[in-house]
């Protein structure tokens, strides 16, 4: 070895602490660690929050003053038409240790470049009434957008996101990035509108949603029958034995392409994601996409009109590994990236 280099990493490293780092980007992330005195917090101590965000029950209370980011928890599963359990979900990515604060391909620390805070759950008044649940999830996502705070909520079953884009497509339609094993838009089963098989096909016909700019990834499984609309309306579907045909990098274009530079939500269902790898979720379908093809989907995202996103339909106890939960967190912690990066582009 060099023995010139050598004396040249001693002189800086030898003595040096865990947090003592130069290059900006990685300090950045280690000033989020680590105190003066090399301490750093036990990723397992204090109560859990999600993506370990400061906690912030008061946020509605206050007008989510000092926010530019919220992070909310959705335990409703209410609209599922097999296995429950996604009710869990929100208390299950909280417990996931250890996501972010740096992420490595972005280089971002998310953390340091917005304000950001868990803001609990929403309070429900019913656990037994659908309809009610819709219009508590609207009026508490209402008021985040109306503050010009980004929500990221954690669900709960994929109906949430119908009230969710009440909320967020209300003053114009948005276009959205979909992952999924399904494209969710059925019509009325058993006399309900709001269950989790619908929630797009709503969204349109409400008008808060912009079919000709929403493009649905990774769709698979008996049900494709179910999802007529998705191409009545013009959406675009890419079938997950698609994705590997068609490569990440032309698809990430493609899905540029289609939302355009307007507002933009972005759904996560951990079901798209195949269930060898995510097990925990209420209605598995086999030949999903992998975690790695969805992080580099969602890198490939930064610079959208980001607008909101959510991570739905983690049902925790089918898996007792809690791979399910380790990947939705990681998603989460990919949307909080995106909503850093929009942050940062919003005039002073």
């Amino acid at each position: 070895m060099d023995r010139t280099k050598l004396e040249a990493l001693r002189a800086r490293y030898q003595d040096a602490t865990g947090g003592d780092i130069d290059d900006p980007d990685f300090a950045k992330a280690s000033r989020q660690q680590f105190s003066e005195s090399d301490r750093r917090k036990w990723p397992f101590a204090d109560p859990a929050t999600l993506l370990d965000a400061p906690f912030r029950q008061d946020a509605v209370e206050t007008g989510f003053a000092g926010l530019d980011v919220a992070l909310i928890g959705v335990p409703m599963d209410l609209g599922v038409t097999n296995r429950a359990g996604a009710r869990l979900g929100p208390r299950a990515v909280r417990s996931v240790e250890r996501i972010g604060p740096y992420e490595h391909v972005l280089r971002m620390t998310p953390m340091a470049d917005c304000r950001v805070a868990d803001i609990g759950d929403v309070p429900f008044r019913s656990r037994f009434s659908l309809e009610s649940c819709h219009e508590d999830i609207e009026d508490v996502f209402g008021r985040i957008v109306a503050a010009g705070v980004i929500p990221l909520a954690v669900g709960g079953d994929h109906s949430i996101s119908r009230a969710i884009l009440a909320a967020v497509g209300r003053e114009r339609p948005v276009g959205m990035i979909h992952i999924d094993a399904h494209c969710d838009t059925g019509g009325l089963y058993e006399g309900s509108k709001f269950h989790h098989g619908g929630p797009f096909r709503q969204a349109v016909l409400e008008g808060t949603l912009d079919p000709d700019r929403t493009i649905q990834i990774g769709i698979r499984g008996g049900a494709e029958y179910l999802w007529e609309f998705s191409y009545a309306s013009g959406m675009t579907v890419i079938h997950a034995e698609e994705v590997p045909k068609i490569g990440l990098e032309a698809l990430i274009a493609k899905a540029r392409a289609i939302v355009g530079d307007g507002p933009t939500y972005v759904s996560f269902d951990i079901d798209s994601l195949d269930p060898g790898f995510a097990p925990g979720t209420g209605t598995p379908e086999v030949g999903g996409l992998q975690p790695r093809e969805v992080l580099e989907i969602l890198r490939g995202l930064r610079g959208i009109d980001f607008v909101g996103g959510d991570v739905v339909e983690v049902a925790p106890q089918y898996d007792a590994t809690s791979n399910t939960a380790q990947c939705g967190a990681q998603m989460l912690f990919e949307l909080l990236c995106l909503a850093a990066d929009r942050v940062s582009r919003r005039p002073a």
